[in-house]
């Protein structure tokens, strides 16, 4: 006599990047997927320890080879993925850069939830309220997309700061292609009191406040009250930057938010399940609190 058992379908998954052997986003993945009885693997691969840069192609040639459903993409291989990808989505196409990359009998295509993870938080950190005029600072890594995310959002002024100005120009041509619509200008550094002074809103799109990166990137003197403020950055999740905002009674919008958004919506191409936003979040809050213990026991 023979016995058929159903076979849970399951998942691997992974993420492509320099320096993530500390990343939350594996946890995260597999936390959701035993939530919802779903076997999910999910492996970092770290290019520091293997060949740097130049073995993306070998790490994606191996992933589709081994049978993975999906790839995260991280610094510094965003942009050069995509010429080993067999098909893109609208906003990946439009922003040139992919961090989620989808494997269906060995086809490759590349999303960009980076956009719709910030603009997912974004929404949800506003209340639904309009962006307004918005001052961002930071035009490179994720400026362009947290930029589309806040445009696609309904923001009707823009503004576009960054040390390089050229890079900063660069953007603002970049975006004007695509919202032509909307008022959006560029400037370096001494631009940003003047920016900021017709702002609603401001974003903090630089690695200034992470915990090697100490600081803000702007002199915190020039928020005001009526102000929303954002940043990309999560640990940690109350940066200065935050924190000085939400003292002076600003609304404020917090990096953590992004990373959930991002998970949710890789969640669901990786697997076709919509994931709980909620208990993704809840999940990152703890992760965020355990690390923070973690660090100041041993100080």
């Amino acid at each position: 006599m023979s016995y058929s058992f159903p076979v849970p379908r399951t998942y691997l998954c992974g993420l492509i990047g320099s320096g993530i052997t500390r990343s939350l986003t594996p946890l995260l993945h597999e936390g959701e997927g035993r939530a919802q009885g779903v076997g999910l693997v999910y492996r970092i691969l770290d290019l520091d320890e293997r060949g740097g840069p130049d073995s993306l192609r070998r790490l994606v040639t191996s992933a589709v080879e081994l049978g993975f459903d999906g790839l995260n993409i991280t610094f510094p291989v965003k942009q050069s993925v995509i010429g080993m990808l067999d098909d893109l989505d609208d906003t990946a196409a439009t922003l040139g850069a992919v961090n989620t990359v989808k494997i269906t009998d060995g086809k490759l295509t590349g999303y960009n939830t980076d956009c719709t993870g910030f603009a997912r938080n974004l929404t949800a950190g506003l209340g639904g309220i309009d962006p307004g005029s918005v001052t961002q600072i930071g035009a490179g890594g994720a400026g362009s997309a947290v930029a589309h995310a806040t445009l696609h959002s309904g923001a009707q002024r823009f503004t576009i700061i960054d040390a390089d100005a050229a890079r900063a120009r660069s953007l603002r041509d970049s975006l004007r292609n695509r919202f032509p619509d909307r008022d959006i200008d560029a400037d370096g550094l001494d631009g940003i009191a003047v920016a900021l002074k017709e702002s609603d809103g401001v974003i903090n799109a630089t690695p200034m406040g992470m915990a090697h990166h100490p600081g803000t990137a702007f002199d915190t003197a020039l928020l005001r009250d009526d102000m929303w403020v954002a940043d990309v950055v999560y640990r940690p999740v109350e940066t200065e930057l935050l924190r000085t905002a939400r003292a002076i009674g600003a609304r404020t919008v917090s990096g953590d938010g992004m990373t959930v958004g991002q998970a949710l919506d890789a969640f669901e191409i990786f697997t076709g399940l919509t994931a709980d936003a909620d208990r993704v979040a809840a999940h990152m809050s703890a992760l965020l609190a355990a690390e923070m213990t973690a660090t100041l026991s041993t100080q």
